[in-house]
């Protein structure tokens, strides 16, 4: 799979520099570059690149700005980098895949472009699906009908659910992959999110971050506990008909008896 990229920011020397650290990734192919954000919309209409790596503040024509041009036509994935930080909540509200911060570093240029490569992969996948329908339709009609009961309500729930969360915390933003947490702790309206090496807070109810969580993975165990079920390694009994989850981590989670029954669906 070959990462069609275009290069858009107006000072050359921070070009040349990214240019050079994408080097190390062979599915990487810089199709073209751009100094303004004019210029950068006109291009990204004649090559339609898989991905922009896009530079916040350019005189005229800003990241912001360019995104919004792009809005008639299907837009590519795009990476914000920039010298500064505190653009980083507007930039994933823009949808960005990730927000890297000059001079980048190889391991976070690195992370992003595994996100890429995620995204990537989910987004040609639903185009073989809609090719493989349309062939269907025209040999075999009454084939479309049967293929979509099976599949589509998968790939509707799928979609419908959060696969990275953005979270402040201490002054940071943090993008958090939802099949690293282990498990969320509710404390009011704030949910501690716990992976293996990090916790953080989020400033949310627990009502309302259950919708953005598929409940295949994500299942309530107690009244303020929410764990992911991938991450279970082991069911220990205890008494009173309750138990313990042993997570990934070590951590053991208690689940009370109310909902011992939802969770022996998903770990028997």
């Amino acid at each position: 799979m070959t990462i069609r990229t275009i290069l858009v920011d107006d000072e050359k020397l921070a070009t040349q520099g990214l240019q050079l650290r994408l080097e190390a990734h062979g599915d990487v192919e810089i199709v073209d570059t751009a100094q303004n954000g004019r210029e950068a919309i006109r291009k990204i209409k004649t090559h339609k690149p898989d991905l922009v790596f896009l530079d916040i503040q350019m005189p005229g024509f800003d990241g912001f700005s360019v995104i919004q041009g792009l809005m008639e036509v299907e837009p590519p994935l795009v990476v914000f980098v920039t010298a500064y930080s505190d653009h980083a909540i507007r930039a994933f509200e823009a949808q960005a895949v990730d927000y890297l911060v000059k001079p980048v570093e190889p391991e976070r240029l690195a992370d992003a472009l595994d996100r890429v490569r995620q995204r990537l992969t989910e987004k040609r996948g639903a185009a073989e699906v809609e090719r493989l329908k349309t062939v269907l339709a025209e040999v075999a009609p009454e084939a479309v009908e049967d293929y979509d009961a099976e599949t589509q309500p998968d790939a509707h729930a799928a979609d419908r659910y959060e696969k990275m969360i953005n979270i402040k915390d201490r002054g940071q933003i943090f993008r958090v992959d939802v099949d690293s947490i282990e498990r969320i702790d509710a404390a009011g309206d704030y949910m501690c999110i716990y992976t293996a090496d990090n916790s953080l807070i989020l400033r949310e109810t627990m009502k309302d971050l259950e919708k953005r969580l598929d409940p295949r993975n994500f299942q309530r165990v107690h009244r303020s506990t929410i764990v992911n079920l991938s991450q279970v390694k082991q069911v220990k009994p205890h008494t009173n008909g309750e138990c313990f989850l042993v997570l990934g981590s070590g951590a053991q989670v208690k689940v009370s008896r109310s909902y011992r029954d939802v969770v022996a669906r998903f770990v028997h």
